[in-house]
């Protein structure tokens, strides 16, 4: 319960740097998401610099090397570029077998014959009897076939270039 009291200790202790943990451990029976709350809905946001001695960051040995071994700015983002690019699976090739067209009416696989490995893309209206998956082999760690899964994982420039022109046709 805020009691006027408690209200002007938690201002007290914000102005005077401590966290919200601390102060609910002060306060006794809040916790520190009621502490935030209540902080924000007072629009305390001025604080004072923690008594606590800052930690000081230990950096790797490799980070610690003379600043001449430094890569240059140009070399430095060509290097971060590239690092991005290496983190980004590439998806698997389409299997050309098969279009996304392709599928019959009664091909593919219903919600029980699912399984771990096949691709899981719905196909129809699931309120027809119709209704089914696609089935096909699922590309390694992924719900869908190769196919499905460009559709799915749209790059967000793509996504967005989309929307625009779906804005533009109404």
């Amino acid at each position: 319960m805020w009691t006027e009291d408690r209200v002007e200790t938690l201002k007290k202790l914000w102005a005077e740097g401590l966290s919200a943990s601390q102060i609910a451990k002060q306060l006794g029976g809040v916790t520190r998401n009621a502490v935030i709350g209540k902080v924000h809905r007072l629009g305390l946001s001025g604080r004072a610099t923690s008594n606590r001695p800052s930690r000081a960051r230990q950096q790797p040995a490799a980070a610690a090397a003379p600043a001449t071994a430094r890569p240059q700015p140009a070399q430095a983002s060509e290097a971060r570029e590239s690092a991005a690019l290496a983190k980004e699976k590439p998806l698997p090739a389409p299997a050309p077998q098969r279009r996304l067209t392709d599928v019959a009416i009664g091909d593919g696989a219903t919600v029980l014959s699912l399984t771990e490995h096949t691709c899981k893309w719905p196909i129809g209206d699931p309120g027809e009897e119709s209704f089914h998956f696609c089935g096909d082999r699922s590309a390694p760690g992924m719900p869908y076939c190769a196919e499905h899964a460009r559709l799915a994982y749209q790059p967000v420039q793509a996504r967005k270039r989309n929307d625009r022109r779906r804005d533009f046709a109404v």
